[in-house]
């Protein structure tokens, strides 16, 4: 039996232990985590560079975008790390920052989705009002917001988590430190106040999931009412990739959370991790330019501009 002021570090959960099978792991990472870090680039870049993308709905997805990245970027390379070195350590220190800034990350990305549907919302049932309710004061606001709630939420849980003591050893049963499998490692009894404030904290994340869904019903039914078919068409370009994204995030992290403990095991567990940790960031910046066309027209620009230059 160890407590939390002896462990000087954790061990990850490896994927394998066949040293053919982790650099194969390896090279899968590395090809998701180029793929992310060049579609949410381009994202941004685009976004940045072109004067008639600042507006608001594309300035939450600049948001959206540099939030994957980082995300992203918080998991995957000390896991590409540890298959490439064939090791599981993480230090103390190392993984109190990768869960804080994994809870930072994902909960300000929960919050930016909710003001990204309130823009939507805006546009479509309140057109004549958009710019007075979404002027650049106001998008600031809203963007500092989601960043500043997942900050608080993430620095709350993370002081919280490892203040608990640590009595089941030092092996996390994931590939990256979260709250979840460091809970397991606490003593018999202590990690309940965590779980009440999961509990409490679960609440926001309740009313932010009510909010989109009542966006979205008022949406559709706007939407449903444009006489012209070519209308319709328009608005649905612009809400069904948020959308997409919302499902995404919201479908995988359920049910990585939520999912009942007798269908759990661990390489299901290992497997639903990918999907709501890896997967989402490098697929958003897919899903928002497969429908947008002002995007693909102005990245279209943007990379034959940025050949010539060179």
């Amino acid at each position: 039996m160890s407590n939390s002021s002896s462990i000087t570090h954790f061990l990850l959960l490896a994927f394998t232990g066949s040293r053919q099978l982790q650099l194969l792991h390896f090279w899968l990472f590395l090809a998701i985590y180029l793929a992310a870090l060049l579609g949410n680039s381009l994202i941004i870049t685009t976004i940045a560079c072109d004067h008639h993308l600042h507006t608001p709905m594309y300035f939450f997805l600049l948001n959206l975008s540099f939030l994957d990245l980082s995300s992203i970027s918080t998991t995957l390379p000390k896991s590409m790390a540890n298959f490439l070195w064939d090791t599981r350590d993480i230090s103390y220190a190392g993984c109190a920052s990768q869960l804080f800034f994994f809870s930072f990350f994902l909960s300000a990305e929960f919050s930016l989705l909710t003001t990204m549907s309130y823009d939507r919302y805006v546009a479509i049932c309140r057109p004549l009002h958009y710019e007075t309710l979404l002027g650049s004061r106001v998008c600031i606001h809203l963007a500092a917001a989601a960043w500043t709630c997942g900050f608080l939420n993430a620095l709350l849980h993370t002081a919280n988590t490892f203040s608990l003591p640590l009595c089941q050893g030092n092996a996390v049963e994931q590939f990256f430190c979260e709250i979840p499998p460091i809970l397991k490692l606490s003593c018999s009894t202590s990690y309940l106040r965590e779980l009440w404030l999961s509990a409490f904290s679960a609440f926001p994340f309740v009313g932010c999931f009510v909010f989109i869904v009542v966006s979205y019903v008022q949406i559709f039914r706007v939407v449903l009412r444009i006489p012209s078919q070519q209308g319709r068409h328009k608005a649905f370009a612009t809400c069904l990739p948020h959308l997409a994204v919302v499902s995404l995030f919201m479908t995988t992290g359920i049910f990585a959370y939520l999912k009942p403990p007798s269908i759990s095991s661990p390489s299901l567990d290992l497997v639903v991790s990918v999907l709501y940790s890896v997967v989402p960031p490098a697929v958003n910046p897919l899903i928002y330019s497969l429908r947008n066309q002002e995007l693909k027209a102005a990245l279209s620009q943007l990379i034959p501009g940025c050949l010539q230059k060179q």
